[in-house]
């Protein structure tokens, strides 16, 4: 197969959707495939990659963490040279231009939806737009021959639409994130957040719980690994509590650091689709705090993981809890965060993938 993978609201601080864009390829090309990756850009250009050949297309950037494609024409192009046999859109809101012409074309269609939209929507600008979004989720559902998911949580998304659902989890790269050598434990609770500062990230949560067990007179700093619009509130919101903004790390060996320097992981959203940051902090070793909903919550259990309503008082409690868990056996808590990392390879994630493509070039044929 000739796999052409659209991505369009990206910048370079969006690293989770880099990381699933980088693995999938990958994953394409060593199975034998063709992959070609397009994508926004400050230019045109076109370079070779371990995971296929990657187009970016010269686009104007909505904020610092954000390009959005405003041409069509030049993606329907490239999609000509490639001679793609399958179209994967990794973009709800636009592009869809782009898939009207692929259907006339007879290319297989597959929407990868990374996100719940009504929920994220909501929780991003503050108002309800769930009613909105699922009309245009309609659309999508008789635009797109498959949509893919990552959650059932995500999948809810869709129950009003006529969409063909397939949920396939997202992975983790089990070598690139690993368990760290042993080390003592500090009198200081280190918690961890990695993900764009935005609401419907959570990045207020973890702040607020933070600032909530330093109120209970607890020892504890939060490490946050990412850049977003909150910024200067949630500098505002910590005030003097220990809440370290360490901007946009790229680099996995960095981020891999950072999850083993963690005792704890915060992924409070109840929004979240998936939670790939979750995952990668599972891999490490290093037990999760998530809310009672949300992807997140799919991912995790009860061996590895404490979860509460995404509320900082509930949270904090569940932060204690877990604290007191490591406390007393670190050792069988970080196994058994690695143990349910490792259900979730990347190697499963592109076969299910490729599976599906294969059966949508089967139906057209």
């Amino acid at each position: 197969m000739r796999i052409a993978s659209l991505v369009n609201l990206v910048g370079p601080t969006r690293g989770g959707i880099d990381r699933v864009m980088d693995q999938l390829g990958r994953g394409y090309i060593d199975a034998g495939h063709q992959r070609l990756l397009v994508m926004p850009g400050t230019e045109d250009r076109v370079r070779s990659s371990r995971a296929g050949t990657v187009l970016t297309i010269a686009s104007p950037a909505l904020s610092a963490s954000t390009r959005l494609i405003l041409s069509p024409g030049k993606v329907i192009a490239a999609l000509k040279r490639f001679r793609a046999t399958n179209l994967e859109v990794s973009d709800k809101l636009t592009l869809t231009g782009v898939t009207a012409w692929a259907k006339k074309q007879r290319l297989p269609t597959m929407l990868l939806s990374h996100a719940r939209l009504d929920n994220a929507a909501s929780a991003y600008l503050d108002m309800e737009m769930a009613p909105l979004i699922r009309i245009w989720n309609r659309r999508l559902g008789r635009l797109y021959q498959k949509v893919v998911v990552t959650s059932a949580y995500s999948a809810d998304e869709w129950l009003t639409t006529h969409a063909r659902l397939a949920i396939v989890p997202l992975g983790v790269d089990l070598k690139a994130f690993r368990l760290p050598s042993p080390r003592p434990q500090g009198e200081r609770l280190e918690l961890l957040f990695v993900g764009r500062l935005a609401r419907d990230k959570g990045a207020p949560l973890a702040v607020a719980t933070t600032v909530e067990l330093v109120r209970r007179g607890i020892d504890v700093a939060l490490h946050m690994h990412g850049t977003g619009p909150l910024l200067d509130e949630l500098k505002a919101m910590a005030g003097d509590v220990p809440v370290y903004f360490h901007g946009f790390t790229g680099s996995q060996h960095s981020l891999r650091d950072a999850y083993q320097g963690a005792d704890i992981s915060l992924s409070p959203s109840p929004t979240e689709s998936f939670g790939l940051a979750a995952l990668e902090s599972l891999a490490c070793g290093t037990p999760v705090v998530c809310a009672n909903r949300g992807g997140v919550r799919e991912l995790v259990d009860a061996n590895c993981a404490e979860w509460a309503s995404p509320d900082p008082v509930f949270l904090a409690d569940a932060v204690l809890r877990l604290d007191q868990r490591r406390r007393l056996n670190g050792a069988a808590l970080q196994l058994a965060a690695r143990q349910r990392a490792q259900q979730y390879p990347w190697a499963s994630t592109v076969e299910r993938m490729l599976t599906i493509h294969q059966q949508l070039l089967d139906e057209l044929v």
